[in-house]
């Protein structure tokens, strides 16, 4: 697939439908890798992930070596992916066997069998999601073209990806919201008290056993009994 292809808004519009109608995190991002590999035809592909801008792991790939290649870059701490985290540009590696900029890198990655890579930044308007990154056996496999590709499906992805853990976090939050809510209706029934007084007893057992507040409530309606 290249920009100049006449079809490829077409393609691009339902990649971005099918996106954001992929129910979890897990098949959005399953969907992500599955269009990149299509759309650059590149070997392999793989995500990473920032939480909290102070740790990255590889959330997905196309092939445990993806993983691999990903782990290299953290043990020898020089690469295209932790350049494109700390300064948000995109890389594209033309051949690992000749590139100088991380060394390290560069030689055990070219070892793997793997001579080029491109990587773009996944961000918001509000923060940086982590990366995308394709890699192909063949030296010079990407083009400008692809990288503009790569862009575009980044953003695309960026922003569903968002939505859904967005989308995800507010559901957990209902859930344990209507979780604490039966708890403290098994606690005002049993023990003759009010919700303050009821969700105070949750809240303590929490503190004092160090369990979350959602999971003392889940236990109390399963078992009918507070923590021990």
């Amino acid at each position: 697939m290249r920009v100049t292809d006449p079809h490829i808004a077409e393609d691009f519009a339902q990649m971005a439908m099918s996106l954001h109608d992929e129910p979890t995190l897990e098949q959005t991002v399953d969907r992500v890798l599955e269009f990149a590999l299509k759309a650059v035809g590149c070997t392999y592909a793989g995500i990473i992930f920032v939480h909290r801008e102070t740790r990255v792991e590889t959330f997905a790939a196309t092939d445990p070596l993806v993983a691999h290649l990903d782990k290299i870059q953290f043990e020898v701490g020089e690469g295209p992916d932790i350049e494109i985290i700390e300064d948000h540009r995109g890389v594209m590696v033309d051949d690992t066997e000749n590139d100088r900029r991380w060394p390290a890198w560069s030689k055990q990655v070219a070892d793997a069998g793997v001579r080029s890579m491109l990587g773009t930044r996944l961000h918001t308007s509000d923060s940086t999601i982590g990366s995308l990154n394709l890699y192909d056996v063949r030296p010079r496999a990407f083009t400008a073209e692809d990288r503009d590709v790569a862009h575009i499906l980044a953003r695309h992805a960026a922003v569903a990806m968002a939505s859904t853990r967005e989308q995800s976090n507010l559901w957990k939050a209902i859930d344990a919201r209507q979780l604490i809510g039966q708890a403290q209706g098994i606690l005002m029934e049993r023990f003759s008290i009010d919700a303050d007084q009821a969700f105070t007893v949750l809240r303590r057992y929490s503190q004092d056993r160090n369990v979350k507040l959602n999971v003392v409530a889940e236990r109390l309606i399963e078992s009918g009994r507070l923590p021990d």
